[in-house]
């Protein structure tokens, strides 16, 4: 009776896990309603930054930027020091605010958490969402989530199957118990194929028109800094070639 039940939660994991995974597969390739058609264009520095690496990476190109033009300093420690708190910029006002006036500092990883979440980067995020480039937060929260569970359900099965055979007593032998098991644990190993294939391009921030974007001309600024700047929106803080100044966007870790 106790393998029964053990059956029965294995098939109910299996079951329950595979429809959350296909459901999100669904909403997340479905285009959102309000999509509007929006011609060819290139990508801003900072919207090439967000289908990257999301908020913390367009606060990463704001850091840096400002950091280059002296209006920040970034300490290797991992503090940010603000030197000039001048600027039109609507993104590098948020890092001010999050820091404070001309001379006051604040750890650099806590000013990327609340410059990142300010109305500046959530416009940028809503635009892109909007135009079809960028996947929108709650099919990305979603998708996660079912991944999560379909890899939580290939663990649960199997280790379900193992304490029904260890069960002491009666019962059918133990091939017999792994006939009843297989049939989840094959619907959690395809589930897990499908989530790999169509959920897995809606896990991170670009859709895949989003990556097809990226691959094209990034319109960034002109001046020296250009090309270090768009390496870093599209590649992260492993393309500076200042280990000190990437030791202070990772929080001086």
């Amino acid at each position: 009776m106790l393998r029964i039940l053990l059956l029965v939660a294995a098939w109910a994991t299996a079951a329950v896990a595979c429809t959350r995974l296909c459901a999100a597969a669904v909403a997340a390739a479905r285009p959102p309603a309000h999509r509007a058609f929006h011609p060819p264009r290139a990508l801003t520095l900072h919207e090439a930054a967000f289908l990257s690496g999301g908020p913390g990476r367009v606060m990463d190109v704001t850091l840096v930027a400002m950091h280059r033009r002296r209006a920040l300093l970034l300490a290797h420690t991992g503090w940010a020091t603000v030197v000039d708190a001048r600027t039109d910029d609507v993104l590098e006002r948020s890092v001010i605010r999050a820091i404070g006036p001309a001379g006051h500092q604040a750890r650099t990883d806590a000013v990327r958490r609340a410059a990142g979440s300010a109305d500046a980067v959530r416009a940028i995020a809503d635009r892109l969402a909007g135009a079809g480039l960028a996947v929108p937060d709650t099919a990305r929260t979603r998708s996660v989530a079912a991944v999560r569970g379909i890899r939580t359900a290939a663990v649960a099965v199997p280790a379900l199957a193992v304490t029904a055979l260890a069960l002491p007593g009666g019962g059918p032998p133990g091939p017999a118990v792994l006939a009843w098991f297989a049939l989840p644990l094959l619907l959690t190993l395809s589930a897990l194929l499908i989530g790999r294939i169509e959920v897995r391009p809606y896990l991170g921030w670009a859709s895949p028109e989003g990556r097809t974007a990226l691959s094209g001309p990034i319109a960034a600024p002109e001046g020296d800094e250009r090309e270090r700047l768009t390496a870093l929106a599209v590649g992260g803080p492993g393309t500076l070639d200042d280990p000190l100044l990437r030791r202070a966007l990772d929080g001086g870790r």
